[in-house]
């Protein structure tokens, strides 16, 4: 599980060995030896050199920061990155090992705590219905203990007299630690940061979330919007290995507080992902985001643009 002691072990590098390795033998050897892939990045000029960023991606498939990555490596002229992940995939202990020697930040979700702590007491999943409605009550969709669906009610108090607010706690504690190793990233260790700011994947670009705005807003750091195109048809299954086939990054213009962005910037501190900031600067935050995944959805195929409203 990544709770918050594993959050705690997590230690950035400048160069991640785990990076290198991946690219120079898995990805290379897949690239141009058992696969064809020809990997372009478009406009690739506008990244800065000279400063650290945040890349806005668009997420078609499990395995589309790799050929960003691997590409970047390849020309050398950039600094590595680490990438904004789900808990989730830290499942597997081998495989938890493996995103951690590859420089890379889980972001645990509410939902995945709910279902860790779940799974960690009574060693099952679950039942999804059910933690749909819990998840409900940890969200405040319900006004009062009368409100609760049964199933919930009763689920709950099995977890514990306290679990809505522990959980809730629990959680800003972690994301108290997504936010510091992001700022280590950017700050500290001279990394550029990817996230995918829809939060899942999804062949059509869908919502975003306001977590890269609100980082984007704390930090100062440009935000780099990247179209992905055609990754889904060369990484097709769950498996990390490549077809044969094109897959191309559009760059777009940096968005900064100093221009597209200068509407949105707050003068006073705000602590990063807290209730009262994400209340406070809510206005702020979303429109920081609609601003992003409009230019992400000028950058893509048109199999990729989200459907209009």
């Amino acid at each position: 599980m990544v709770d918050l002691e594993y959050m705690k072990r997590i230690r950035l590098v400048s160069k991640p060995m785990g990076q290198q390795i991946v690219a120079a033998f898995l990805l290379h050897t897949n690239y141009r030896i058992f696969a064809d892939v020809d990997i372009r990045i478009e406009n690739v000029e506008r990244i800065p050199r000279d400063e650290n960023v945040i890349f806005a991606m668009n997420h078609t498939d499990r395995f589309n920061y790799w050929p960003f990555q691997y590409k970047m490596w390849y020309i050398k002229c950039f600094p590595y990155t680490t990438v904004w992940v789900k808990g989730k995939y830290y499942g597997n202990a081998l495989l938890a090992k493996g995103l951690d020697l590859c420089n890379l930040i889980p972001v645990p979700s509410m939902g995945y705590l709910i279902e860790e702590f779940y799974k960690k007491k009574f060693k099952r999943r679950l039942d999804r219905d059910v933690y749909r409605d819990v998840k409900d009550v940890v969200d405040g969709v319900y006004n009062g203990v009368e409100s609760y669906p049964q199933a919930a009610r009763d689920t709950l108090r099995e977890m514990g007299e306290n679990f809505v607010d522990f959980v809730r706690d629990y959680y800003d504690m972690v994301m108290e630690r997504v936010a510091e190793l992001s700022r280590i990233a950017l700050y500290e260790k001279d990394l550029n940061l990817i996230i995918f700011p829809e939060g899942t994947r999804g062949t059509k670009l869908g919502e975003g979330k306001t977590g890269l705005a609100q980082l984007a807003l704390h930090t100062g750091k440009k935000i780099v919007p990247v179209g992905c195109n055609n990754s889904d048809a060369v990484y097709t299954g769950s498996l990390p290995f490549a077809k044969s086939g094109w897959i191309t990054y559009r760059v777009g213009e940096p968005l900064s507080l100093d221009n597209q962005l200068k509407e949105c910037k707050i003068e006073e501190p705000f602590t990063l992902f807290s209730k009262e900031s994400q209340q406070k600067y809510k206005k702020q935050f979303e429109e920081v985001t609609r601003v992003v995944m409009d230019h992400i959805n000028q950058l893509l195929d048109e199999k990729y643009r989200r459907v209009p409203t």
